[in-house]
């Protein structure tokens, strides 16, 4: 008897996991492990299709007077709210736990007419908020401005207008504009998911999150510790932080990796997301969690040129400080990350960043309070990046207080064009590539087939003598510019693998600094002397047989036929960056 009960318990268990397996499966898609050179690609992505978010449910209508609490509370797994378009539902609202499932989901949109919103897969702009365009940012396409979205604004301090109680899951937000009211308190996040609590399957779709123009909004949408979350056609506009009398230093249009819960798979995907501190950051605070199968696709990561000072149109804050600008995309913690297709535009320096487009620079940060992070299986291809004080900084450094992260390595970074490059325009480094560990070695970085021109210097290095060498470096198939040095320290005098670079020369660096290295089918526009065998270096960009500049974009990076570096990379194909591909993948971003 004992033992059939144990057989029939023994199969209730297995039946129960094959359905939680199903039921997982049915709001992800799953696939085999891959690569891309080094990096592990994310194992899972999100499903956010409206094919895969299904209402079938009683629609209920929701007007300007009605208690949008209340309806959030009583409405069912599979119902609608249709929040009527144009009208302002003011307060701070929570949504519910609900317990709803893949079959069911809580849809909360506009009373507007698919009709009348940009088609699925397209961007929404403010457009259809009745704006036809945002001083300082790219124009956008808006034949007749009309405001179709429903508005859901916050009037206090502290967070708001959105909060996710512990649990909610199955909510899909489609035509709406969520934002707070033009007063100078300060808000942390639009929408908030506590690290402590969870919420899973959420999709903001084709809806505009933002703050004002002067005011210090922190954060669009925390991402705390949540799972199958999507933000896809969306449009994110005016988070800062003030600089010297404002509350907070570091804003983001979406920030996640500070959670206490499992959080990821995550989807990124065609947004226009803009942020004074870093517009994307996934790390940076405690936690005890890895944010998992990241995936950023499609997105125009920008910052208005008009926050900088010395423009002629600058805004800043009430008060005239500036809004503090940090970088474009920073992972402090995070595993399986593809970053693809995505233009990253203007970075600059002049407070305590140096105006780097993209960190991946694993932390521990505050009291020992992420041990645990990392920055591992990381992918960077066919994408722009402009204007910006500073390229990379991949660095596996210390905290603040001396504490480290477990691991950064597996970088997988090519097909990026890098384009004005400006240190001293930008107040920033002018370093195309900063690589430097202490402690925790960064291993497994793969850079192949980028263009970039340094305007200070190509290389910053660092790593300690005394430390074992950073493993398995791969440099191969680059068009990149000097400046005006060839590799330069992060410090540490003798200590450093990179002292003395005039006299070690490239070569001599990287046999110092880097086990099993591989460079070549490198061309160094400005390089000289001691660089490894199979690198070429040119003094001249007019050696470079270059295409003549476009007019409107520039230098063309583009080789003529005749050109002696055309398909000369290792794998045959031109060196730089696959600029065809590139403007493929990004044409419909901008």
């Amino acid at each position: 008897m004992k033992t059939l009960s144990y057989k029939i318990l023994q199969t209730l268990a297995i039946c129960f996991i094959f359905i939680v397996v199903g039921a997982y499966s049915a709001a992800t898609s799953a696939a085999p492990s891959s690569f891309d050179g080094p990096a592990e690609l994310p194992r899972v992505r999100v499903k956010s299709a409206l094919a895969d978010t299904p209402a079938p449910g009683k629609v209920k209508k929701v007007k300007a007077a009605d208690d949008l609490q209340r309806a959030l509370n009583e409405v069912a797994c599979g119902e609608t709210l249709q929040l009527e378009a144009g009208a302002v539902f003011a307060g701070h609202f929570t949504l519910p736990e609900k317990h709803c499932d893949d079959a069911h989901w809580i849809i909360v949109r506009t009373s507007a007419p698919d009709s009348a919103l940009p088609p699925e897969g397209t961007r929404l702009t403010p457009c259809y908020a009745g704006v036809a365009s945002l001083p300082g940012r790219p124009a956008y396409s808006c034949a007749a401005a009309k405001n179709v979205l429903a508005r859901i604004e916050f009037r206090s301090r502290g967070r708001g207008p959105l909060e996710f109680a512990p649990g909610a899951n199955h909510y899909r937000f489609i035509g709406l504009e969520i934002t707070r009211a033009a007063t100078d308190d300060p808000i942390s996040n639009l929408v908030t998911i506590e690290g402590k609590a969870t919420a899973d399957h959420i999709v903001f779709d084709r809806s505009w999150v933002h703050g004002t123009a002067q005011s210090e909004t922190t954060r669009g949408l925390a991402l705390g510790g949540s799972t199958d979350l999507a933000i896809v056609d969306s449009y994110f506009t005016d988070f800062h932080c003030i600089a010297r009398t404002g509350t907070c230093t570091d804003a983001q249009a979406t920030g996640g990796g500070l959670s206490t819960n499992p959080s990821g798979p995550y989807k990124i995907e065609n947004n226009f997301l803009e942020a004074s501190g870093e517009v994307i950051l996934f790390g940076g605070g405690p936690a005890t969690m890895v944010p998992h199968d990241v995936e950023i696709r499609r997105n125009h990561l920008f910052r208005p040129l008009t926050w900088m000072k010395e423009n002629p149109n600058y805004v800043g804050g009430t008060n005239g400080s500036p809004f503090i600008v940090k970088n474009i995309f920073e992972l402090k913690n995070g595993e399986r990350v593809l970053f693809e297709n995505n233009v990253l535009e203007n970075c600059w320096g002049g407070f305590s960043q140096e105006g780097y487009a993209i960190l991946l620079t694993p932390k521990n940060q505050g009291n020992n309070g992420c041990p645990d992070c990392r920055v591992v299986d990381v992918t960077i291809r066919n994408s722009r990046i402009k204007n910006v004080a500073a390229g990379f900084q991949l660095a596996n450094v210390k905290s603040d207080i001396g504490l480290y992260a477990q691991e950064g390595g597996r970088y997988s970074i090519h097909d990026v064009l890098v384009e004005n490059l400006d240190g001293e325009k930008m107040h920033g480094h002018g370093v195309l590539f900063e690589i430097s560990s202490v402690h925790i070695a960064i291993h497994d970085l793969f850079i192949d087939h980028i263009t970039g021109q340094a305007s200070r210097v190509l290389f910053l290095l660092g790593g300690r003598v005394d430390e074992p060498k950073m493993p398995n470096f791969t440099l191969t198939n680059n068009l990149l510019g000097v400046g005006k040095h060839q590799i330069l320290l992060t410090g540490g005098g003798p200590q450093n693998c990179a002292f003395r670079p005039e006299v070690q020369g490239p070569a001599g660096v990287f046999e110092s600094c880097f086990t099993n290295a591989k460079v070549s089918g490198n061309v160094i526009l400005g390089g000289s002397n001691k660089w490894p065998a199979k690198n070429s270096l040119v003094k001249k960009i007019e050696d470079l047989g270059l295409k003549p500049a476009d007019p409107a974009r520039g230098i063309e990076y583009r080789f003529q036929a005749n050109s002696p570096y055309r398909r000369s990379g290792s794998d045959q194909k031109d060196v730089g960056a696959d600029l065809d591909a590139i403007e493929a993948a990004t044409e419909d971003v901008l």
